[in-house]
């Protein structure tokens, strides 16, 4: 368990009552991409999902001024010695897999020329804690025998990329990291027993205050700065929280006072700081539901508006699937992705609103974005994302006031006709002032509590799942479950 305090009088009042809040809260489980088949075939795709949860406490009241400090300063990246160009970007998450499939790549380099997108997200460190392409010579890369090389010839790739006009990050998932506890035990999660701890889906997960593991993932992302990446994305950047990961033990020598919050803002510190010198940007993965939630936050170890001064861009997965009934005012979330995504960015700028302190300066918030369709929510309780959904998300970000977005689908199946044309986005960024200008009136829907969907509660708990939603749940494997 984390390092125990003694606690007296008010400090045990609160910290029992948190206790029972999060005891409270249902089983929840938020699924992300496994590895695309060897066999990879571009016409079969099918959209997959990802869930999360939703369990804000009571949120305090909009508070418009707070949002109003937030500074024009926090837009401007580059110091006056930063040497980095920094991309208003416009992406979409590419697995590694289909970069080997020469039918898919002919698709993908024309609707990247035809259509506004100009950035990729691509597996580099994936899922299951393989390094997707040979870096040559990287010590503990080599030592461990990370690499499995789905990407051949990344140097060609690469400048491919390049002569696209695309902006290349290097996705490395990090704290989670089934490989590792074959080769590297020690720098695992452990139970009380001794034994290495292992998730809902087997994986293990790195114990964050091993911090010569930080050196590995520092290595890895400095090799991507080397190979051409322009940034590196830290995902899964956190603690593990599902089942039976709250019992799991640290050497007090190790944390050394440190909480949760403490020690992945330090390993953020480190990360970025480093990396920002190799002349790459940097951004932090982050649940939409930490933004202004202590519980989440604490939970996973992630505090919103300390990694914003750290990272060059946060990238909070706000997909409208995660919301429950009821937030931001309505019936049903996922329904409604301009108004989901509207609400969650708001949250995002009264949280680094509230935080900001003149002169600093803050990461800029370029959001994931929901490009799969959650038809595991149940008949009426979801909508298709198809091409028009998606652009009402994109326009939601616009008019929070936000530049820049990703597209997640864990089948890196998009709807590119939805997506304007390089022309009709340089009108249209013409136009966002205007559109901002016309912002919905200030509301009140930020007061409630959020909950888990009690939809997919039941669908996980029984046996009412359809085998086509087995299916994606079994691509994808649980990441977060509260106890």
């Amino acid at each position: 368990m984390d390092k125990k305090k003694c606690l007296t009088g008010n400090n045990l009042l609160k910290t029992a009552m948190i206790l029972i809040m999060a005891l409270l809260l249902c089983s929840c489980r938020r699924y992300e991409p496994a590895a695309l088949d060897p066999d990879f075939d571009p016409s079969s795709v099918k959209e997959t999902t990802a869930i999360d949860v939703s369990m804000d406490e009571t949120l305090e009241e909009n508070d418009e001024a707070a949002e109003d400090e937030l500074s024009d300063a926090a837009d401007a990246l580059k110091t006056d010695d930063d040497t980095r160009n920094p991309v208003k970007v416009k992406g979409i998450y590419l697995a590694s897999k289909p970069l080997a499939n020469e039918s898919f790549m002919s698709g993908f380099w024309d609707n990247m020329d035809n259509t506004e997108l100009n950035a990729v997200v691509i597996d580099i460190k994936d899922d299951f804690g393989r390094i997707t392409y040979d870096m040559h010579g990287v010590g503990m890369v080599d030592k461990l025998g990370t690499v499995n090389a789905i990407i051949d010839d990344m140097p060609s790739l690469m400048k491919k990329f390049k002569e696209h006009g695309i902006y290349t990050i290097a996705r490395i998932v990090s704290m989670r990291d089934p490989y590792i506890g074959s080769v590297k035990p020690e720098w695992c999660l452990t139970n009380p027993d001794g034994t290495v701890y292992k998730d809902n889906s087997g994986y293990t997960w790195i114990n964050p205050y091993k911090t010569e593991y930080w050196d590995y993932l520092l290595d890895i992302g400095k090799a991507c700065a080397a190979d051409g990446f322009d940034e590196i994305q830290f995902d899964y950047i956190r603690f593990c929280t599902d089942k039976g990961a709250s019992d799991c033990v640290f050497d007090e020598a190790e944390t050394n006072g440190r909480d949760k919050i403490s020690i992945i803002t330090e390993a953020v510190e480190y990360l970025s700081s480093n990396l920002k010198k190799e002349g790459v940007f940097v951004s932090c993965d982050v649940f939409g539901t930490i933004i202004l939630s202590q519980i989440d936050s604490r939970s996973v170890g992630q505090d919103y508006p300390q990694l914003a001064l750290l990272a060059d861009y946060m990238c909070p997965m706000i997909y409208p699937s995660h919301y429950s009934a009821g937030n931001f005012g309505l019936d049903m979330p996922d329904k409604h992705p301009y108004e989901a995504i509207l609400g969650a960015l708001k949250r995002s700028k009264i949280a680094l609103g509230r935080a900001y302190v003149d002169g600093e300066k803050q990461a800029l918030v370029r959001p994931w974005l929901q490009s799969f369709t959650a038809s595991w929510l149940g008949s009426g309780n979801y909508i298709a994302y198809d091409a028009a959904a998606v652009r009402q998300e994109i326009q939601a970000v616009y008019d929070a006031g936000y530049d820049e977005w990703i597209l997640w689908s864990a089948s890196v199946n998009y709807s590119y006709d939805g997506l304007l044309s390089p022309q009709e986005a340089q009108e249209e960024s013409e136009r966002i002032a205007e559109s901002r200008a016309a912002l919905p009136p200030e509301d009140t829907a930020l007061n409630e509590a959020e909950t888990f969907p009690s939809e997919l509660q039941n669908a996980l708990e029984g046996d009412d799942l359809s085998e086509e939603d087995k299916a994606v749940l079994e691509e994808d494997g649980p990441i977060i479950t509260y106890e």
